[in-house]
């Protein structure tokens, strides 16, 4: 896609976040609107994946992983609007007994969830070994996690980053929402994370930075890495992004971690927001 029509996409995406978590009065719209533009240009624009023939094992084509799943707003309506299942199944977000719960599972069969997630700090762990598995069967591609900063603070996190490059997992390209906000307030506040790039590149990864929510930076980036993969080094990617993108009174602020907007707040956020596919 073209840059203008990645940004339209996100638009939309940005919108049936708004209504999705209004909708049923739950759900995470800060993160979820801030990580839109990233995994937009993933889909549409970056990976190498088949919709109409999805398979759990992701054999042939690219895979991707959301390690902080409760941002799945975001998640699913890309999902939808990428032809993964109906947009019109986005208005059962959250409902008891849908295919779409707060956080992803496999228990439902939707198609484009591999794993269920949302516990934090194991997204990575599971990409690795998707990983590893794709140079075990020779499959050429490439593996993508979406990691949360917050989620940084995780131990197990750090296991998985000492583990990929020491076993040479150079198809993997790691991505962390680096809004530097988390549920309880600044990542500063709650537990400094100190230098993130210098964290992994003391772990052997290659470590790129971009503007996580300037689409032509992000697939800028996201094309140099990807050019750069079965290079010999694992990657990552910190996007640095703002919660709450696209709505001026939820940027800046950790608030609209895991609140959702009232009737009147719901229309404020939607009229900052384009309408391009058409609301569900």
């Amino acid at each position: 896609m073209e840059i203008n029509q990645l940004k339209d996409v996100a638009s939309q995406v940005r919108r049936d976040i708004i209504r999705m978590v209004h909708g049923c009065q739950s759900g995470h719209p800060g993160g979820s609107l801030g990580a839109t533009d990233i995994v937009t240009a993933l889909y549409f624009d970056q990976m190498q994946i088949n919709p109409e023939k999805f398979t759990m094992d992701g054999a042939g084509e690219d895979m991707f992983f959301l390690s902080n799943g409760h941002i799945s707003p975001m998640f699913y309506s890309i999902l939808a609007h990428r032809g993964y299942f109906p947009v019109s199944e986005l208005a059962t977000f959250r409902r008891l007994g849908t295919r779409l719960q707060g956080h992803p599972t496999t228990a439902e069969g939707l198609p484009g969830v591999r794993v269920a997630s949302g516990s934090l700090g194991q997204g990575l762990s599971v990409a690795v070994g998707a990983a590893q598995a794709k140079k075990l069967m020779k499959d050429d591609h490439i593996v993508y996690v979406l990691m949360g900063d917050g989620e940084q603070e995780e131990g197990q996190i750090w296991e998985a980053a000492m583990y990929a490059p020491a076993k040479n997992v150079d198809n993997i390209i790691a991505i962390v929402d680096y809004n530097k906000k988390q549920i309880d307030g600044p990542t500063d506040d709650v537990l400094n994370l100190g230098d993130l790039r210098a964290k992994y590149e003391s772990f052997g990864w290659r470590v790129w930075e971009c503007n996580g929510n300037d689409m032509q930076e992000v697939v800028d980036t996201l094309t140099k890495m990807r050019e750069n993969a079965h290079k010999g080094q694992s990657q990552v990617l910190l996007a640095h992004t703002e919660m709450g993108m696209g709505v001026d009174f939820m940027m800046g602020t950790h608030k609209w971690h895991g609140v959702a907007p009232n009737d009147e707040q719901a229309a404020n956020a939607l009229s900052q927001l384009k309408e391009t596919l058409g609301d569900y």
